[in-house]
Protein backbone atom coordinates (compact mmCIF):
# COMPACT_ATOMS: atom_id res chain seq x y z
CA UNK A 1 0.00 0.00 0.00
CA UNK A 2 1.16 3.48 -0.83
CA UNK A 3 0.30 4.65 2.67
CA UNK A 4 0.50 3.34 6.06
CA UNK A 5 -2.60 3.54 8.25
CA UNK A 6 -2.40 3.51 12.39
CA UNK A 7 -4.93 4.35 14.96
CA UNK A 8 -4.68 6.57 17.62
CA UNK A 9 -4.52 4.90 21.63
CA UNK A 10 -6.65 8.62 22.51
CA UNK A 11 -9.68 6.73 21.10
CA UNK A 12 -8.86 3.43 23.10
CA UNK A 13 -8.24 4.61 26.39
CA UNK A 14 -10.98 2.31 27.80
CA UNK A 15 -8.48 -0.87 27.13
CA UNK A 16 -4.70 -1.56 28.75
CA UNK A 17 -2.01 -0.78 26.25
CA UNK A 18 -0.90 -4.09 25.04
CA UNK A 19 -4.65 -5.06 24.48
CA UNK A 20 -5.32 -1.97 22.59
CA UNK A 21 -1.57 -2.91 20.27
CA UNK A 22 -2.67 -6.21 19.47
CA UNK A 23 -5.94 -5.16 18.69
CA UNK A 24 -4.48 -3.06 16.17
CA UNK A 25 -2.16 -5.39 14.59
CA UNK A 26 -4.62 -8.49 14.52
CA UNK A 27 -6.59 -5.51 12.46
CA UNK A 28 -3.86 -5.48 9.97
CA UNK A 29 -2.85 -1.52 11.21
CA UNK A 30 0.70 -0.42 10.23
CA UNK A 31 1.49 1.24 13.26
CA UNK A 32 -0.16 3.18 16.18
CA UNK A 33 -0.56 7.09 17.60
CA UNK A 34 0.71 7.01 20.99
CA UNK A 35 -0.70 9.70 23.45
CA UNK A 36 1.38 9.37 26.10
CA UNK A 37 -1.12 9.94 28.97
CA UNK A 38 -1.49 8.11 32.41
CA UNK A 39 -3.27 5.26 31.40
CA UNK A 40 -1.11 3.70 28.64
CA UNK A 41 2.47 5.15 28.65
CA UNK A 42 2.54 7.52 31.51
CA UNK A 43 5.40 10.32 31.08
CA UNK A 44 5.23 11.39 34.50
CA UNK A 45 5.33 7.84 36.28
CA UNK A 46 8.70 6.21 37.17
CA UNK A 47 11.24 4.24 35.37
CA UNK A 48 9.60 5.64 31.86
CA UNK A 49 12.76 4.54 30.28
CA UNK A 50 12.62 1.29 30.95
CA UNK A 51 8.64 1.08 30.22
CA UNK A 52 9.85 2.68 27.35
CA UNK A 53 12.73 -0.05 26.07
CA UNK A 54 9.82 -2.39 26.82
CA UNK A 55 7.63 -1.15 24.59
CA UNK A 56 9.48 -0.50 21.77
CA UNK A 57 10.28 -4.58 22.02
CA UNK A 58 6.30 -4.93 21.81
CA UNK A 59 5.79 -2.63 19.12
CA UNK A 60 8.82 -4.41 16.88
CA UNK A 61 7.50 -7.59 17.94
CA UNK A 62 4.05 -6.66 16.53
CA UNK A 63 5.47 -4.94 13.60
CA UNK A 64 3.79 -1.77 14.10
CA UNK A 65 5.30 1.51 13.39
CA UNK A 66 4.33 4.32 15.93
CA UNK A 67 4.24 7.92 16.22
CA UNK A 68 4.47 9.83 19.98
CA UNK A 69 1.30 12.47 19.97
CA UNK A 70 1.31 14.72 23.14
CA UNK A 71 -2.27 16.07 23.35
CA UNK A 72 -3.88 14.02 26.44
CA UNK A 73 -6.00 16.02 28.42
CA UNK A 74 -5.60 16.25 31.69
CA UNK A 75 -1.70 14.37 31.98
CA UNK A 76 -0.24 17.66 33.50
CA UNK A 77 -3.05 19.17 35.23
CA UNK A 78 -5.77 17.26 36.39
CA UNK A 79 -8.36 19.96 36.79
CA UNK A 80 -8.01 22.19 33.21
CA UNK A 81 -8.35 20.31 30.46
CA UNK A 82 -4.74 20.74 28.31
CA UNK A 83 -3.23 22.82 30.90
CA UNK A 84 -1.05 24.35 31.43
CA UNK A 85 -0.33 24.91 27.80
CA UNK A 86 2.71 26.81 25.94
CA UNK A 87 1.14 29.86 26.05
CA UNK A 88 0.26 29.92 29.98
CA UNK A 89 0.79 33.39 31.31
CA UNK A 90 2.88 31.74 33.96
CA UNK A 91 6.28 30.93 32.63
CA UNK A 92 6.67 27.96 35.04
CA UNK A 93 3.72 27.05 33.51
CA UNK A 94 4.63 26.66 30.49
CA UNK A 95 8.22 25.27 31.03
CA UNK A 96 6.02 22.28 32.63
CA UNK A 97 4.54 21.84 29.10
CA UNK A 98 8.27 22.25 27.63
CA UNK A 99 9.48 19.79 29.90
CA UNK A 100 6.83 17.10 28.63
CA UNK A 101 7.38 17.82 25.21
CA UNK A 102 11.18 17.42 25.39
CA UNK A 103 9.91 14.05 27.36
CA UNK A 104 8.13 13.35 24.57
CA UNK A 105 11.08 13.37 22.08
CA UNK A 106 13.36 11.31 24.17
CA UNK A 107 10.47 8.94 24.35
CA UNK A 108 10.27 9.11 20.80
CA UNK A 109 14.10 8.91 19.84
CA UNK A 110 13.54 5.57 22.19
CA UNK A 111 10.95 3.79 20.12
CA UNK A 112 12.31 4.61 16.86
CA UNK A 113 8.97 7.24 16.47
CA UNK A 114 8.62 9.07 12.86
CA UNK A 115 7.43 12.38 14.97
CA UNK A 116 6.38 13.71 17.93
CA UNK A 117 2.90 15.20 17.63
CA UNK A 118 2.08 19.07 19.47
CA UNK A 119 0.14 22.11 19.45
CA UNK A 120 -0.01 25.84 20.49
CA UNK A 121 -3.08 25.65 23.02
CA UNK A 122 -5.84 28.53 22.88
CA UNK A 123 -4.61 31.99 23.46
CA UNK A 124 -5.16 32.98 27.08
CA UNK A 125 -7.58 35.83 27.97
CA UNK A 126 -6.16 39.42 27.64
CA UNK A 127 -3.27 38.06 26.05
CA UNK A 128 -2.37 39.76 22.61
CA UNK A 129 -1.31 37.77 19.76
CA UNK A 130 1.79 38.98 19.51
CA UNK A 131 2.84 38.15 23.19
CA UNK A 132 1.03 34.88 22.21
CA UNK A 133 3.34 33.63 19.28
CA UNK A 134 6.56 35.39 21.57
CA UNK A 135 5.58 33.19 24.31
CA UNK A 136 5.01 30.11 21.43
CA UNK A 137 8.02 30.80 19.67
CA UNK A 138 10.47 31.16 23.05
CA UNK A 139 8.10 27.52 24.29
CA UNK A 140 9.31 25.70 21.33
CA UNK A 141 12.97 26.35 21.13
CA UNK A 142 13.63 23.84 23.85
CA UNK A 143 11.77 21.09 22.17
CA UNK A 144 13.22 22.03 19.08
CA UNK A 145 16.52 21.79 20.18
CA UNK A 146 15.89 18.30 21.73
CA UNK A 147 14.22 17.19 18.31
CA UNK A 148 17.53 18.13 16.34
CA UNK A 149 19.62 16.31 18.66
CA UNK A 150 17.39 13.35 18.51
CA UNK A 151 16.99 13.69 15.27
CA UNK A 152 12.82 13.40 15.96
CA UNK A 153 10.74 15.90 13.76
CA UNK A 154 8.49 18.30 16.13
CA UNK A 155 5.23 18.09 14.13
CA UNK A 156 2.89 21.17 15.09
CA UNK A 157 -0.68 20.75 14.22
CA UNK A 158 -2.85 23.73 13.74
CA UNK A 159 -6.35 22.69 15.87
CA UNK A 160 -9.30 24.99 15.61
CA UNK A 161 -9.88 27.75 18.35
CA UNK A 162 -5.90 27.51 19.08
CA UNK A 163 -3.48 30.24 18.57
CA UNK A 164 -2.12 28.18 15.60
CA UNK A 165 -5.63 27.47 13.75
CA UNK A 166 -4.56 27.24 10.65
CA UNK A 167 -1.92 26.29 7.63
CA UNK A 168 -1.28 30.12 7.68
CA UNK A 169 -0.33 30.13 11.29
CA UNK A 170 2.21 27.75 10.74
CA UNK A 171 4.00 29.33 8.07
CA UNK A 172 3.54 32.09 10.88
CA UNK A 173 5.75 30.35 13.06
CA UNK A 174 8.06 28.61 11.12
CA UNK A 175 9.08 32.60 9.55
CA UNK A 176 8.89 33.76 13.33
CA UNK A 177 11.09 30.69 14.31
CA UNK A 178 13.77 31.12 11.26
CA UNK A 179 12.82 27.77 9.15
CA UNK A 180 14.38 25.61 11.58
CA UNK A 181 14.74 21.81 9.94
CA UNK A 182 13.14 20.38 12.76
CA UNK A 183 9.42 22.04 13.01
CA UNK A 184 7.27 20.16 10.57
CA UNK A 185 3.43 19.92 10.24
CA UNK A 186 0.77 17.58 11.96
CA UNK A 187 -1.89 17.82 9.14
CA UNK A 188 -5.56 16.94 11.04
CA UNK A 189 -7.71 16.12 7.60
CA UNK A 190 -10.77 17.03 9.62
CA UNK A 191 -9.68 20.31 10.75
CA UNK A 192 -8.97 20.79 7.13
CA UNK A 193 -12.46 20.54 6.26
CA UNK A 194 -13.86 22.27 9.19
CA UNK A 195 -12.17 25.73 9.12
CA UNK A 196 -9.28 25.91 5.83
CA UNK A 197 -10.85 27.71 2.94
CA UNK A 198 -9.28 25.24 0.51
CA UNK A 199 -10.73 21.19 0.28
CA UNK A 200 -8.68 18.86 2.04
CA UNK A 201 -6.88 17.15 -0.82
CA UNK A 202 -6.07 20.48 -2.00
CA UNK A 203 -4.81 21.08 1.49
CA UNK A 204 -2.55 18.40 1.34
CA UNK A 205 -1.01 19.46 -1.77
CA UNK A 206 -0.22 22.43 0.45
CA UNK A 207 1.02 21.15 3.19
CA UNK A 208 3.38 18.32 1.61
CA UNK A 209 7.02 19.82 1.49
CA UNK A 210 6.21 20.27 5.76
CA UNK A 211 4.29 17.13 6.27
CA UNK A 212 5.78 14.54 9.08
CA UNK A 213 2.44 13.31 10.54
CA UNK A 214 -1.13 13.05 9.60
CA UNK A 215 -4.64 12.75 11.48
CA UNK A 216 -7.55 11.55 10.04
CA UNK A 217 -11.44 11.52 10.46
CA UNK A 218 -14.64 12.41 9.31
CA UNK A 219 -15.76 16.60 9.97
CA UNK A 220 -18.19 18.89 8.59
CA UNK A 221 -17.68 22.44 7.68
CA UNK A 222 -17.61 24.59 10.24
CA UNK A 223 -17.92 21.75 13.17
CA UNK A 224 -15.12 21.04 14.98
CA UNK A 225 -16.35 17.69 16.39
CA UNK A 226 -14.24 14.33 15.29
CA UNK A 227 -16.74 11.71 13.13
CA UNK A 228 -16.57 8.21 12.23
CA UNK A 229 -15.72 7.65 8.34
CA UNK A 230 -19.47 8.32 6.42
CA UNK A 231 -21.06 10.38 9.11
CA UNK A 232 -19.28 13.68 8.04
CA UNK A 233 -18.88 15.75 4.63
CA UNK A 234 -15.12 14.50 3.28
CA UNK A 235 -14.75 12.85 0.06
CA UNK A 236 -11.93 10.64 0.78
CA UNK A 237 -10.37 9.50 -2.23
CA UNK A 238 -8.88 12.71 -3.21
CA UNK A 239 -7.02 13.19 0.23
CA UNK A 240 -5.97 9.61 -0.29
CA UNK A 241 -4.71 9.98 -3.54
CA UNK A 242 -3.07 13.63 -2.54
CA UNK A 243 -1.43 12.26 0.41
CA UNK A 244 0.05 9.27 -1.71
CA UNK A 245 1.21 11.61 -4.21
CA UNK A 246 3.26 13.88 -1.35
CA UNK A 247 5.69 10.71 -0.93
CA UNK A 248 4.27 10.68 2.37
CA UNK A 249 5.96 7.59 4.21
CA UNK A 250 4.87 8.45 7.96
CA UNK A 251 1.44 7.04 9.80
CA UNK A 252 -2.18 7.83 8.87
CA UNK A 253 -3.49 7.74 12.04
CA UNK A 254 -7.33 7.86 12.56
CA UNK A 255 -8.01 9.69 15.18
CA UNK A 256 -11.50 9.65 17.15
CA UNK A 257 -10.47 10.91 21.04
CA UNK A 258 -14.11 10.95 21.80
CA UNK A 259 -15.14 7.74 20.90
CA UNK A 260 -13.41 5.08 23.14
CA UNK A 261 -16.57 3.69 24.43
CA UNK A 262 -16.73 2.07 21.08
CA UNK A 263 -13.02 1.75 20.28
CA UNK A 264 -12.51 -1.89 18.96
CA UNK A 265 -15.50 -1.55 16.95
CA UNK A 266 -14.53 1.80 15.12
CA UNK A 267 -10.79 0.37 14.62
CA UNK A 268 -12.01 -2.18 12.88
CA UNK A 269 -14.85 -0.28 10.83
CA UNK A 270 -12.32 2.11 10.02
CA UNK A 271 -9.86 -0.08 8.61
CA UNK A 272 -12.26 -1.30 6.52
CA UNK A 273 -13.62 1.59 5.26
CA UNK A 274 -9.76 3.13 4.38
CA UNK A 275 -8.25 0.15 2.94
CA UNK A 276 -9.89 -0.07 -0.21
CA UNK A 277 -9.80 3.41 -1.15
CA UNK A 278 -5.67 3.76 -0.37
CA UNK A 279 -4.24 4.06 -3.87
CA UNK A 280 -2.12 1.02 -4.29
CA UNK A 281 1.45 1.57 -5.86
CA UNK A 282 0.74 4.69 -7.53
CA UNK A 283 -2.90 3.34 -9.05
CA UNK A 284 -6.13 5.60 -8.18
CA UNK A 285 -8.26 5.04 -5.30
CA UNK A 286 -11.22 3.27 -5.20
CA UNK A 287 -13.93 4.97 -5.68
CA UNK A 288 -18.00 4.75 -5.17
Amino acid sequence: MSLRLGYGTNGLTDLRLDDALLLLADLGYDGVGLTLDHMHLDPLAPDLGTRTRRLAGRLADLGLAVTVETGARYVLDPRHKHGPSLLDPDPDARTARTGLLVRAVQVAADLGAHAVHCFSGTTPRGTSPDTAWRRLASALTPVLEAAATARVPLAIEPEPGHLLATLDDFHHLRARLGDPEPLGLTLDIGHCQCLEPAPPADCVAQAAPWLRHVQIEDMRRGVHEHLPFGDGEIDFPPVLEALAATGYRGLTVVELPRHSHAGPELARRSIEFLRPRVPANGAPAWRS
